[in-house]
């Protein structure tokens, strides 16, 4: 049956940012289709929620607190997946932050301010997948999931590390896919639209009014697409951009800093 192609039994998954919102849905649905979960964030409080979810779930939780912007806390993440589980089926990039520097003039932002940005979004996927690739490559096969944002495909004022970290990350996703290929490795990119944890943009958009589907992203919006990324289901897909933002980006509403007045 065709279910049988999303079926996760026997799979482990590291989600990055697995204490809350998008990475704790994502988490909590891959443990649902019956994957392992390593679940990796800065927060043990909310890892522990979020291990408690997939072991409700019947499937094993490794927690492991981890700045994934520090590659040494990503390779020794990595290595104690192994560790635990012998083998790593499934990576995704789900860490991210930044948004406390938008709107900083562009003479005001530091040197060190660049870099975390940069890190915090786009140096922790490279990390990432740099040390799962060797496994996944020994193993046969792999999923990689990084997840970017609208951001990455467009601009804004007064927003620089978010918005070049996030183009960025659908570009090593490309680069990923192509390298990886032969060695049964898809990388694929999801790009979120707006949900209810951003306030900023939650304000913009008024709640939902201007999203063509008329409400804004639930996390849970997210759990199926990163079940279809990580199954066999989706072994054609490689190096794809997948927006899920309820037509936001197709109808062409989005937060530039510039609100166009139509007659």
């Amino acid at each position: 049956m065709i279910l049988d192609k999303f079926d996760l039994h026997g799979k482990v998954a590291i989600v990055t940012g697995a204490g809350r919102g998008l990475g704790r849905a994502m988490a909590l649905r891959l443990a649902s289709c019956g994957a392992d979960v390593v679940a990796a964030a800065r927060t043990v409080t909310q890892l522990e929620e979020t291990a408690e979810g997939v072991r409700k779930a019947g499937r094993r939780c490794l927690i492991t607190p981890t700045d994934v912007a520090a590659s040494d806390q990503v390779n020794a993440m990595v290595v104690g997946a192994i560790h635990e589980f012998g083998r790593i089926d499934v990576l995704i990039n789900n860490a991210g932050g930044g948004e406390d520097q938008l709107g900083k003039p562009l003479d005001q932002i530091t040197d060190a301010e660049w870099r975390r940005g940069i890190d915090v979004n786009l140096s922790s996927q490279f990390y990432c997948a740099r040390a799962v690739i060797p496994y996944m490559v020994s193993g046969g096969r792999g999923k990689i999931i990084n997840i970017a944002s609208g951001y990455g495909l467009r601009g804004e004022k007064h927003n620089y590390m978010y918005a070049c970290s996030k183009g960025g990350v659908i570009q090593l996703t490309r680069s990923l896919a192509l390298t990886y290929a032969q060695h049964n490795i898809q990388t694929n990119c999801i790009v979120p639209g707006i949900f209810p944890h951003n306030e900023r943009l939650m304000k913009f958009f008024k709640g939902g009014k201007f999203i063509p589907i008329g409400r804004v992203g639930y996390d849970e919006d997210l759990g199926p697409l990163a079940v279809f990324l990580s199954s066999e289901a989706s072994n054609h897909i490689n190096g794809e951009l997948i927006i899920i933002d309820g037509g936001g980006l197709a109808g062409g509403i989005t937060p530039t800093g510039v609100i166009p007045q139509l007659p």
